[in-house]
């Protein structure tokens, strides 16, 4: 496999600054008009909720809509709209997840709740169409671990990072190229596959399966070549993703975690202990790589760019993580860009040099701050 290597700026996209002002109320309350004027105005995340004056996300800046508070009754509807559109006729849980398609506007990732003034809605924009690497400003090198055949490979990072829209990226290099079965478990399904050279089975939990493990342990009789977790969010979970990367399967899965290491860290410390020996010889043999990323805001305000880490489990690697030397992970990172690896703060390095976001962002997001006081003092 070609070593991973950095992208030039030039394939980040471009937007104008962020605007501040007030977004158009429009003339009605319903799903339809709120959701068309967050994406005219490229909102990735939407607020609605009883009490409130709507709210939407832009470049990672809350931007709140005009006019007056939503009512309860306002709140009831759009809540009653969401569920209609998803399908969902019993409306006594309290609390909510599903993927729901408004006109024209596209898909969006539902959160239905409830909260001290009445019912509530969050909203993601999930984008219209797949967006390959280079439109997601991430080196398109990251296509080779597409690649592999069997083992893990995870994209981990803050929520609200993209790390569905990378994973998304990653599966479609797979169904583009080769004829394989892929299924997925998602928690809601976002991004809609058809099946072009590969086989796509979508399974979304609560709808279609009742949990990750389960689905997992049932994908393993269903003939798969690639599976993709949309989180590893437990024991059960971790354990039957790394027995399926073990048994032949190439497993794709995102994290909660801010760096490489941590992910690693993450993986073994939820087992017990008694099984900790066991797990990092079997994670050791079964990770490949692990890319972590964040979103930041460009120092010209335009469209947030990403941060991102990437660390290839080489021979030294696995070692590290066979004998429980995680700790010394960070190090590797440093000295492994003839490899394709990057760490961190050296990606944060060459964002500032370049002028796409200012030395105060990176301070703010970085490993070692110190790397980058002097600047952000100065600017």
């Amino acid at each position: 496999m070609a070593p991973l290597e950095g992208t030039g700026d030039d394939t980040l996209e471009q937007a104008g600054p962020a605007a501040t002002a007030e977004l158009r109320r429009p003339g009605t309350t319903t799903l339809n008009a709120l959701l068309g004027v967050a994406r005219e105005a490229g909102a990735s995340d939407v607020y609605l909720g009883a009490g409130s004056i709507p709210f939407a996300r832009i470049e990672g800046e809350l931007r709140r809509y005009g006019g007056a508070p939503l009512t309860a009754a306002e709140a009831d509807a759009l809540a009653a709209q969401a569920r209609a559109k998803a399908g969902i006729k019993d409306a006594s849980g309290l609390d909510l997840d599903c993927c729901i398609e408004i006109g024209n506007h596209g898909r969006f990732r539902v959160n239905l709740h409830r909260h001290s003034e009445g019912a509530g809605l969050s909203l993601k924009c999930i984008p219209r169409e797949v967006r390959s690497l280079e439109q997601l400003g991430l080196p398109e090198s990251l296509y080779a671990l597409t690649e592999f055949r069997t083992g893990m490979v995870l994209v981990t990072g803050p929520a609200g990072c993209g790390k569905s829209s990378t994973l998304a990226a990653l599966l479609q290099r797979i169904n583009e190229s080769r004829p394989e079965h892929i299924v997925t478990i998602e928690d809601p399904i976002e991004f809609v596959f058809p099946s072009l050279l590969a086989n796509i089975t979508q399974r979304e939990l609560g709808r279609h399966t009742d949990s990750f493990h389960g689905a997992l342990r049932a994908a393993l009789r269903e003939d798969p070549d690639v599976i993709l977790v949309s989180e590893l969010r437990d024991l059960e979970t971790v354990r039957t993703a790394i027995v399926a990367a073990e048994t032949g399967h190439l497993v794709l899965g995102t994290l909660h975690t801010r760096n490489a290491a941590g992910t690693v860290r993450r993986l073994l410390d939820v087992f017990p202990a008694r099984e900790q020996e066991q797990v990092r010889a079997m994670l050791s043999e079964s990770l490949r790589a692990v890319v972590s990323q964040e979103l930041l805001p460009r120092a010209d305000g335009g469209t947030r760019v990403p941060a991102y880490e990437i660390l290839l489990v080489t021979p030294a690697v696995s070692t590290l993580i066979r004998d429980g030397r995680t700790h010394q992970i960070p190090s590797v990172l440093q000295i492994g860009r003839k490899q394709g690896m990057i760490d961190k703060d050296t990606r944060l390095a060459e964002m500032v040099r370049s002028g796409l976001i200012s030395a105060a962002v990176a301070r703010r997001t970085a490993t070692n701050p110190a790397r980058f006081k002097a600047e952000a003092d100065a600017s």
